[in-house]
Order: structure tokens, then C-alpha cells, then sequence
């Protein structure tokens, strides 16, 4: 259990819920199989495959969005109206109109759809109660927010926020780069993105390739802004940081994973256990030095409403 991305939320300080009661809401919204006419539905899942929807480990609880999708391509759609239209112009003479082709369309999705193939995914979050933080294992705020709607959908009420630092991630990677010096605890990698203000948003792009010396700080005074920047944090995960404040491409090292093998876990359920505990500790030890290094957290965060 290693998440690939974070998109990271605020818990309030207090938040009094329990595990207990957050299974109770979580299973008014379980998740259940395409129906024959539907193209999508989603629910939470067990994390673990069992019934249990809210999976704790150590102080700290993954939960599991399930997705399940029917694959009816557009074009295997469109390719069957046309040669139904085809066969309806020859017998009354004339192409059929604009509505009459909506109707033959949504006519030919019904009869598709219950023999369409489905493929079911799954979006995990990780809470951490003790210290507030929800992370969500999706590449953009835009995926996360899926999970964001079905805890609306299930949850009496919820207070949320999106972390905001008095820093923005973009002026505090200008300035590791510019003085070529991470901040406290992380390292500075080899991938990083610069991208102009400007409307032609010219953009360069580094990949494995040093970022000291003057080339990255002459792109930097001619007025372009780190998008991306890869950073180690203690040695111990390497990610890259967005100017959206998101975490991508997160990967625990050797000597994080090597533990999981000396924990002794030998069962599939213990070793995730083990990668889970893991992975959880090492988030939370990372976001805190990271929202330290851009100049702590905004008072005033920016809410998200989340009742039902």
C-alpha cells in the first residue's frame, strides 16, 4: 500500500469523529455494481477486500472509493446510428433529422449498454486524525474531488480545507533554486519545470539533469516560475511538488520499504498492514517539515462544504 500522489485537505483541530462513526456514515453510500442501463457508479469500498470500510492501522484509517464504469465507446455508438439512419432513409425516402437521430442514438445506448464491459477502479485517501490531515491518492484536485463528493453524499457533515501555506509553492521554489539550497530536511532533485508568465507560456523542462549553476537561474530572471520541482525529504521519499501544492510522483525509498520485510509480516493482509503503518508515518512526518518550509500554514483557509 504505497500512494503514487497526494492531494492534501485539512481536518480541523478537534475533529471529535470516531472510526466507529465514520463506518456507520461511509455505509449508507456503499458501493453497488452497474445496474443494465447504468454508465457509472461509484461507492465506498472495503480497502482490504473484507467488509470493513474504514481500515485502521496504528492511529491512522484508509478508506477506498470504488468506481465502476461501463466501456461503450462514442464510436461504436455512432457507427450503429449511421448505418441505422442509412436503413431508415431507404424506407421512407429521406435522411433522418436532427431529433430523430438523438432518439436512434439514446434508443441504440439502452440496447448496448447491459452487454457493454465494466471496469472497476478504486481512489484511496488516507486520514490521519490525531494530527488533521486527509490525503487523497489522485493526480489532480480535479480526480480528488470525487472522493470530496461522495463524502458529501455519505457524511452528516464534515468541516474540510484545502492546506494553504503563507508561502506559495511557487515563490518558495524560486527561491531553493535561486540560492541552489533546499530547505531544512529535503534535497533538491534532478526534474523540474519553469514556465512564463507570459501569454505565449513558454516552459522548460528538466529531467534528470543538475540544477545548479547560472542556465536554471537565467530562465529564472527572465521571468519564468518553477511549475514542478522533484525533492527528497529526509532521504526517505522523493516527490514532485506543483505549484498547486500538490504531491505527484511520490515514491518511498529503500529504506522505507526495507522495513515492511524486517516488520516479519508474512501474510498478504500483514505486509499491507506493515506498508500501510509505513507510508502513513512517513506523510505524516514529511507534511508537517513541508509546510514549515513555505512559511507555515494560512490561518485562513479557504473551507470546503461538505454537508450533506
Amino acid at each position: 500500500m504505497w500512494f503514487r500522489n497526494l492531494q492534501i485537505y485539512r481536518l480541523p483541530a478537534k475533529w471529535d469523529m470516531s472510526a466507529d462513526h465514520l463506518e456507520e456514515q461511509l455505509a449508507r453510500k456503499r458501493f453497488h455494481p452497474c445496474g443494465s442501463q447504468d454508465q457509472e457508479t461509484r461507492g465506498w469500498v472495503s480497502p482490504t477486500g473484507d467488509d470493513v470500510l474504514v481500515h485502521r492501522v496504528g492511529g491512522h484509517w484508509l478508506i477506498a472509493l470504488g468506481f465502476e464504469q461501463r466501456l461503450l465507446p462514442s464510436s461504436v455508438v455512432k457507427q450503429e446510428a449511421e448505418e441505422r439512419a442509412e436503413e431508415i432513409a431507404a424506407q421512407q425516402g429521406y435522411k433522418p433529422g436532427r431529433k430523430q437521430m438523438k432518439e436512434l442514438r439514446e434508443q441504440i445506448m439502452q440496447e448496448f449498454l447491459p452487454r457493454a464491459f465494466t471496469r472497476r477502479r478504486k481512489v484511496f485517501a488516507w486520514i490521519d486524525p490525531a494530527n488533521g490531515w486527509l490525503g487523497i491518492d489522485a493526480p489532480s484536485q480535479a480526480r480528488a474531488e470525487d472522493v470530496l463528493e461522495a463524502l458529501r453524499q455519505a457524511m452528516d457533515a464534515l468541516p474540510l480545507s484545502l492546506l494553504r501555506t503563507e508561502v506559495s509553492p511557487t515563490s518558495a521554489m524560486a527561491d531553493w533554486l535561486a540560492g541552489n539550497e533546499a530547505p531544512a530536511g529535503f534535497t533538491i532533485d534532478q526534474d523540474c519545470e519553469l514556465r512564463s508568465v507570459t501569454e505565449d507560456k513558454a516552459a522548460v523542462r528538466y529531467v534528470r539533469h543538475t540544477l545548479e549553476g547560472d542556465e536554471v537561474r537565467g530562465h529564472l530572471e527572465a521571468g519564468k516560475l518553477p511549475t514542478r520541482l522533484a525533492l527528497t525529504f529526509d532521504e526517505r521519499l522523493s516527490f514532485v511538488l506543483t505549484e498547486k501544492l500538490e504531491i505527484k510522483r511520490l515514491d518511498f525509498l529503500d529504506v522505507v520499504k526495507e522495513k515492511v520485510e524486517e516488520s516479519g509480516a508474512e501474510d498478504a493482509r500483514a505486509i499491507f498492514d506493515a506498508g500501510f503503518m509505513l507510508m502513513a508515518a512517513e506523510l505524516a512526518n514529511m507534511l508537517p517539515a513541508l509546510v514549515e518550509a513555505l512559511g507555515g500554514e494560512m490561518k485562513v483557509a479557504e473551507p470546503l462544504a461538505m454537508a450533506a
